[in-house]
């Protein structure tokens, strides 16, 4: 796959980047840190693809994309999120 989906929110004081093809998180201080760290993970996690044939490998579900973007309470924030795209 030339590229990935996902989510870019922030949870103070981090930011926090969370892939929709596999579920893979990157933390950071600021929203390219985290970008950057969910780059990394991605490009192991298809290191650890083509090295094993026991991985799991699924898109998240909706119930954890709803947990993902009620973060710490049970409503939605107000804040602004941000669906991106990232390039491995």
């Amino acid at each position: 796959m030339d590229f990935y989906t996902f989510v870019l929110r922030k949870s103070d004081p981090y930011w926090v980047a969370m892939c929709l093809e596999n579920g893979l998180v990157g933390q950071g201080g600021s929203s390219d840190e985290a970008v950057g760290k969910l780059k990394e993970a991605i490009i192991s996690f298809q290191e650890a693809l083509k090295a094993e044939e026991d991985v799991y490998n699924e898109p998240i579900s909706v119930k954890d994309l709803h947990e993902f973007l009620t973060v710490e309470g049970n409503e939605p924030q107000t804040a602004s999120y941000e669906l991106r795209a990232v390039y491995t």
